[in-house]
C-alpha cells in the first residue's frame, strides 16, 4: 500500500533519457531554477541514480563542450544530490560496472567534469591495477595527455614509467603538464631531471626520439631541442629545488656558456682584469675534465701558448690532453711571466693614480675584520650618534646560474677609517659560538637609528640581498629611518640635462660617452661611478668589480676597491651639502632626503651587483627604472625596434601593434643585433647576459632589456610604457598582411 501509495508520487523505475530530454528544454531555455528542481526530482525518480546519470551522459552530446554544459549541470546536481541522499551511493560488483562504465566517459570528457566524476563513482576506490590498464590503452591508442591527465587525476604517476609518459607530452610542447605530472613526486622529478639531462648529452641524437613519434598529433619538432631542453631544465630544478648534480650534461653546457661570456669580456670587449677573470674561470671550470679540455681549446684560439701552458699546469691536465706546442712552453714560460706581470702591475698602479678616484686616508686604517673581537672597536664607533656611514656591499656575481646570491662583503665607512666585515667568516663564527642573531642585531641596531645618518646608493637593492642572505634581515627595509640613498639625488642630477661646471668645465650629464677621448678606450661611466665623477671629478675604479668576493684571502686590490666604493659616499654626501644650489639642487637637501626611506621591492630575479646603474637612460636587468622626465609620446608608427633570438614572441607581438620589428633569428650571434640597430637607428630589446654586452656597443638609451620571465604581451607593456609608444586602433595589425 506504501509502495503504491510513493509510486503515485515519484513513480521508481522513470526511463533517464526521458529525464534528459525535459532538462535539456529547461536548459536550453536557461530556466536554471526549473532545472535544479526537476533535476532533483528526476534523480528521486530513477530506480538508479548512478547509472541513470551514465545513460544520459552516453544519449546526450552536449556535455563534452567546455563551461557549463548540460552534461556539467546535470553531473554537478546529482553530486549535490547524492551528498543529501548518500543511500543512494552503490558499493560492490554494482559499483565496480558503473566505474568500468565511467572511465570510458572520463578519456572525452573535459576537465570541468573530471573531478566530479571521480568523487561520484569513487575511482580512487578502484582496482589500481584496472585504472593502470585503462591508462595504458588511452595511452597505447595515441591519447597521450588524457592518458596524463588521468593518472595525474588518479594519483598513478608512482606505477608507471615517468620517461614513456612524458616524452610524447614533451614533443606536443605540452611542459606545463609534464611539470604537473611530477609536481607532487620528488623521487619522479629526480628521475625526469636525469632523463632530460641525459638527452642533452654531446653525443646523443635527438631524432632517435623524435622518429618513435613521427605521426603524432601536435608533433612540435622544432621545439625539441637542446636549447628548449636546457631552459626546462633549470626552470624545473629551480621550481622544485632540485640538486644540480642531477643534470650534470646541462649544467655542464651552462658553466661551457659561462666559460665563453668570460673570454669575450676579457679579449673582446676588454673589461674584466686578468685577476678576476681567473678566478672566475678557475671557479668555473673546477675539476672538470670536459670542461678543462674546452678552456684549452678557447685558449688556443684567444691567447698565446704561454697563456695555454700556464693554464694547463694550473689545472695539472696530463700531457695527452694537451697539444705538443703548449706542452713544451710549460718549463720555460713561469720565470719570464713573473717579470712581465710585475712590470704590467706597476705600469696599472701609476694609471690608476692619475685616472681615478683615490682613497684619501691611510691604508692602516682600513681594516678587514673576520672575528667578533676584531669587530668591537667597530660596534662602538659606527653606533655612536650623529656619527655619518657611508655603506656598501659585494657579493660574487652570479652569471645566470640557479639561486640568489649571498653578501659576502660589508662595507662601513667612517670619516677617518674603514671596516670591512668578512660576513661568511663572522656568520660561521656566530653559528659555532651559538649566538647565530648577533650579526643581524648590530645590522637591524645600525638602520634603524635615526640618529646615525647612512649613505647607500641603491639601497633597496642591497637590503634585498641581506635578507636573502639572512632571514633575519627581512624587515630591515621596513625599520631603516635615518638614511640618504643617493641613487635618488643621482636621478635629480640627470633630470633636465644640468651641466655641472668643475673648474671651468662643463660635464654633459646625458652623453657622459662624449668624454670618451679623455678616457682612451675605456668604456662609458655609469651609476655610482659616474656620479662619483661629477661630484669629485674622477670615476671609481671599477675593475674589481666583477671580483670572486667569496674567495680569501681578499686580494689587495680588492680591499681597496671594496673601501674606495664606500668612503667616496661620505665625501659625495659632504660636497653636496656644502654647496647643493650649484649642483641644481633643494638648499635644504639634508632635510629632504634624511629620514625613512621609500623602498620599491626587487624584481622577481634576483640582480647582479655590477646590474645596478645610474638612471641615465641605461636600464637595470630584471628591474626597469622609469626615468624622471619621460619623453614625448610617439606612435608604433615612428618606433623601430631588433628583437633578440629568445624574444620573437615579443617581436611577433608588438609588430601586431604597429612596431617596426626586425627579429634576429635562432642561429643568429647576439651582436648581430648591434649592427642592425646602429645601421637601422633600431632599439635593442634583448634579455639576460647578452644585455650587458649589446648596450656597450649603441647609444646611451638605444638597449633596454625585457623580463624573460614574462609572457609577451607583459614584455610588451613594459616596452611601450618605457619608450612612451601611445597605440591606436588604427595600429593595430597595420604592419600585417
Amino acid at each position: 500500500m506504501n509502495q503504491d501509495s510513493d509510486s503515485s508520487d515519484q513513480p521508481t523505475g522513470q526511463d533517464p533519457l526521458l529525464l534528459l530530454k525535459t532538462l535539456q528544454l529547461l536548459w536550453t531555455k536557461k530556466e536554471m531554477k526549473k532545472f535544479k528542481e526537476e533535476a532533483r526530482r528526476g534523480f528521486a525518480g530513477l530506480e538508479e541514480p548512478l547509472a541513470g546519470l551514465l545513460a544520459m551522459l552516453e544519449g546526450s552530446g552536449d556535455w563534452k563542450g567546455k563551461g557549463h554544459s548540460l552534461g556539467y549541470c546535470i553531473v554537478t546536481e546529482l553530486q549535490l544530490w547524492m551528498k543529501e541522499h548518500p543511500a543512494a551511493q552503490q558499493s560492490g560488483i554494482t559499483l565496480k560496472k558503473l566505474q568500468a562504465r565511467v572511465l570510458s566517459i572520463l578519456a572525452q570528457c573535459p576537465a570541468n567534469l573530471l573531478d566530479p566524476l571521480i568523487s561520484i563513482y569513487q575511482l580512487h576506490t578502484a582496482d589500481r591495477n584496472y585504472l593502470l590498464g585503462h591508462v595504458s590503452h588511452l595511452y597505447h591508442r595515441g591519447d597521450y595527455k588524457e592518458a596524463a591527465v588521468l593518472s595525474i587525476k588518479l594519483k598513478l604517476q608512482p606505477d608507471q614509467d615517468v620517461e614513456k609518459m612524458c616524452t610524447p607530452l614533451l614533443l606536443q610542447d605540452k611542459t606545463n603538464l609534464v611539470e604537473d605530472y611530477v609536481g607532487d613526486y620528488p623521487e619522479l622529478q629526480s628521475k625526469l631531471l636525469q632523463i632530460l639531462d641525459t638527452w642533452c648529452e654531446p653525443g646523443f641524437n635527438i631524432r632517435d626520439i623524435t622518429s618513435q613519434y613521427q605521426g603524432l598529433s601536435g608533433y612540435k619538432p622544432e621545439k625539441f631541442n637542446r636549447k628548449m631542453l636546457s631552459k626546462l631544465v633549470f626552470r624545473l630544478l629551480d621550481r622544485f629545488n632540485a640538486d644540480p648534480a642531477l643534470c650534470p650534461n646541462v649544467v655542464n653546457q651552462r658553466h661551457l656558456r659561462t666559460l665563453n661570456y668570460l673570454f669575450y669580456k676579457r679579449f673582446v670587449e676588454k673589461t674584466m682584469t686578468q685577476e678576476n677573470w681567473t678566478d672566475h674561470v678557475q671557479s668555473t671550470v673546477g675539476e672538470n675534465r670536459w670542461l678543462q679540455g674546452h678552456l684549452m681549446q678557447l685558449l688556443m684560439r684567444y691567447c698565446d701558448l704561454k697563456t695555454a701552458a700556464r693554464w694547463a699546469q694550473r689545472c695539472n691536465l696530463p700531457k695527452e690532453m694537451l697539444p705538443y706546442r703548449v706542452a713544451e712552453e710549460l718549463q720555460k714560460l713561469q720565470e719570464r711571466e713573473r717579470v712581465e706581470e710585475a712590470t704590467k702591475a706597476d705600469h696599472h698602479e701609476e694609471r690608476k693614480k692619475e685616472d681615478y678616484y683615490q682613497l684619501p686616508i691611510p691604508r692602516a686604517n682600513i681594516h678587514f675584520l673576520q672575528t667578533w673581537e676584531e669587530t668591537q672597536r667597530c660596534w662602538e664607533k659606527v653606533l655612536r650618534p650623529g656619527q655619518v656611514v657611508g655603506i656598501d656591499m659585494e657579493w660574487k656575481p652570479s652569471f645566470g646560474m640557479v639561486g640568489k646570491p649571498r653578501v659576502s662583503l660589508l662595507q662601513l665607512a667612517l670619516h677617518d677609517e674603514v671596516f670591512l666585515l668578512d660576513l661568511p667568516r663572522l656568520l660561521e663564527q656566530a653559528v659555532m659560538e651559538a649566538e647565530k642573531e648577533k650579526l643581524p642585531h648590530f645590522i637591524q641596531r645600525l638602520y634603524s637609528d635615526a640618529a646615525i645618518t647612512k649613505l647607500g646608493y641603491g639601497m633597496s637593492g642591497d637590503l634585498s640581498s641581506l635578507a636573502a642572505t639572512w632571514s633575519a634581515l627581512k624587515d630591515t627595509d621596513k625599520q631603516a629611518q635615518g638614511v640618504v640613498d643617493l641613487l635618488t639625488i643621482d636621478k635629480q642630477l640627470q633630470k633636465g640635462s644640468i651641466d655641472w661646471k668643475k673648474g671651468g668645465r662643463k660635464v654633459d650629464v646625458v652623453s657622459p660617452e662624449q668624454s670618451d677621448e679623455d678616457r682612451g678606450c675605456r668604456q662609458p661611466e655609469k651609476g655610482l661611478s659616474l656620479l662619483v665623477q661629477h661630484v669629485l671629478g674622477k670615476p671609481l675604479d671599477k675593475t674589481e668589480q666583477l671580483s670572486n668576493w667569496e674567495k680569501r684571502p681578499l686580494r689587495e686590490e680588492q680591499i681597496l676597491y671594496a673601501a674606495s666604493d664606500a668612503y667616496c659616499l661620505l665625501e659625495i654626501y659632504e660636497k653636496l651639502c656644502k654647496d647643493p644650489e650649484s649642483f641644481g639642487l633643494s638648499s635644504d637637501l639634508t632635510g629632504s632626503l634624511v629620514g625613512k626611506p621609500s623602498m620599491k621591492p626587487r624584481a622577481k630575479k634576483q640582480l647582479n651587483k655590477q646590474e645596478v646603474l645610474s638612471p641615465s637612460g641605461q636600464q637595470c636587468e630584471g628591474h626597469q627604472k622609469e626615468t624622471s622626465c619621460p619623453a614625448a609620446p610617439i606612435s608604433p608608427k615612428e618606433f623601430s625596434v631588433v628583437c633578440d633570438n629568445m624574444l620573437q614572441g615579443l617581436g611577433r607581438y608588438l609588430r601586431c601593434l604597429g612596431v617596426d620589428v626586425q627579429m634576429l633569428e635562432n642561429e643568429d650571434d647576439h651582436r648581430k643585433a648591434a649592427e642592425i640597430a646602429r645601421q637601422e637607428g633600431r632599439v635593442i630589446l634583448t634579455s639576460g647576459l647578452p644585455y650587458q654586452t649589446l648596450r656597450s656597443q649603441v647609444a646611451e638609451g638605444r638597449c633596454f632589456s625585457v623580463n624573460s620571465s614574462e609572457k609577451a604581451k607583459e614584455q610588451a607593456v613594459q616596452v611601450l610604457k618605457h619608450f612612451n609608444v601611445q597605440v591606436s586602433l588604427s595600429d593595430i595589425f597595420s604592419r600585417c598582411q
